[in-house]
């Protein structure tokens, strides 16, 4: 039986670091991980589990994408093309990144602390989306809802100046605008972090 090689290429394997340099990874390993379908939907399955999956499991639902069917009405040669394949190759070249911990021997895969620097250049829909947009559309609707009430007169809406209103809804506007603002920040501190950490 030929034994598979599952290290990452001379190049790359001198960029994944070692010691203190364990949360650092080079362009070049991560597009090296990256480019294989089979290691991002590693990632898309493993990011949406949020926990520790079985070889199994993560093999028959890879295997259910790529064939574009369900777990269940897979075959046999289709279920093990996938699991051998990630047990002898993908696995342990993730492994050996620290993208994700592999116990080959129990069959249990979690994702692992340099995941996330993979995390940012893929788009899966699991991850979180910036959805300041539907704030923003609803205080203005929420506000054109009061300003035109009172305009027209509304019975509860009437009785409040239509200048306390405006500025009432202005104030929501700014309040909402910093707590923007500040995540915005908070983002771009993870970001700025996460690209500390690729060389």
């Amino acid at each position: 039986m030929s034994s598979i090689d599952t290290s990452l290429p001379d190049e790359l394997a001198s960029s994944v670091g070692d010691g203190d340099d364990d949360e650092r990874l080079s362009k070049d390993v991560i597009f090296e991980l990256l480019k294989n379908r089979r290691r991002r939907e590693v990632l898309a399955y493993l990011l949406e589990a949020e926990e520790t999956v079985t070889l199994g499991e993560l093999a028959e639902q890879i295997a259910a994408w790529e064939n574009d069917t369900d777990v269940n009405a897979l075959s046999s040669d289709q279920r093990k093309r996938v699991y051998v394949a990630l047990y002898q190759t993908h696995l342990p070249k993730m492994d050996d990144a620290g993208i994700v911990e592999y116990d080959q021997d129990r069959g249990l895969i979690s994702l692992s602390d340099n995941a996330d620097l993979l995390m940012m250049y893929l788009d899966t829909e699991s991850h979180q989306r910036d959805r300041w947009d539907r704030w923003y559309g609803a205080l203005s609707a929420i506000g054109a809802v009061l300003i035109g009430g009172a305009f027209l007169g509304a019975p509860v809406l009437s009785a409040i100046p239509t200048i306390g209103l405006a500025g009432a809804i202005l104030v929501a506007l700014c309040g909402l605008s910093i707590a923007h603002a500040v995540a915005n920040r908070k983002q771009e501190r993870n970001v700025d972090g996460k690209l500390d950490r690729i060389e």
